[in-house]
């Protein structure tokens, strides 16, 4: 099987302090893939060098089998972070901002086409917020303003998903929502990287498990990387 992402001797440095020492793993392409760790693990900065918003000390990154920038150019890869830069006082709606994930096939006179309208009221549908596709991003609760985001990265027809802590601050339908979209992303042959601090439902959710701690710890699948001795000595604690 190919993989999705191929990520070789990966160290990234933010002055003197080592967020990524040598990291190495695959992520098979068509599956779902957990990235756990603590916080400070490296697990943001490796979405910044998957996405090169970081440039890495040293290592190589591939997606597809290809150079990232390439990827990236073609919107063949969409990244859902963890905070949102947008400014929830300006009045833009959930329509616009889904509406961004098909920007990159909008032409030079960026205006959208029947295909790009139909595609942006998909997206809002199978995330449940037509009834708020005019409301402000500002106005949404938190697990809304996730599922939002969320549309924008499905319309967008990536065939990579980037998710950071999609779950942090959501309440309990909003995740049950993002984990069957995510899971039903998957079966439809899409690649999804997902990080999550859910230990107990990464083994629902996941179909494979990368462990960071700024080097590799492991990678498997994910119902072999919850075990009582890899919590204690990663996260302090027992499942």
């Amino acid at each position: 099987m190919s993989a999705a992402i191929d990520v070789r001797g990966l160290t990234v440095r933010y002055g003197e302090v080592l967020a990524l020492d040598d990291v190495s793993f695959e992520a098979t392409a068509g599956r779902l893939t957990g990235l756990l760790g603590a916080n400070g693990s490296g697990k943001s900065t490796l979405f910044g060098s998957l996405m090169g918003t970081l440039t890495p000390d040293s290592g190589s990154v591939r997606l597809f089998g290809e150079d990232p920038a390439r990827v990236r150019r073609r919107g063949d890869v969409a990244y859902v972070p963890q905070h949102d830069a947008i400014d929830r006082d300006f009045p833009v709606s959930v329509h616009d901002v889904v509406m961004m994930g098909r920007y990159g096939m909008l032409g030079v006179m960026r205006r959208p086409r029947p295909r790009d309208r139909d595609a942006v009221a998909a997206a809002i549908d199978r995330v449940g917020l037509t009834a708020f596709a005019s409301r402000t991003i500002g106005a949404l609760s938190g697990g809304q303003r996730r599922r939002a985001f969320l549309a924008r990265a499905i319309a967008q027809d990536a065939g990579l998903l980037l998710l950071d802590e999609p779950f942090a601050g959501v309440d309990a339908a909003s995740e049950a929502t993002i984990a069957a979209l995510l899971r039903g992303l998957r079966d439809e042959g899409r690649s999804i990287l997902v990080s999550t601090h859910d230990l107990a439902g990464v083994r629902a959710l996941c179909d494979d498990a990368i462990i960071l701690q700024r080097r590799l710890i492991f990678q498997g699948t994910a119902h072999d990387a919850v075990t009582p001795e890899r919590l204690t000595e990663i996260f302090g604690m027992s499942s």
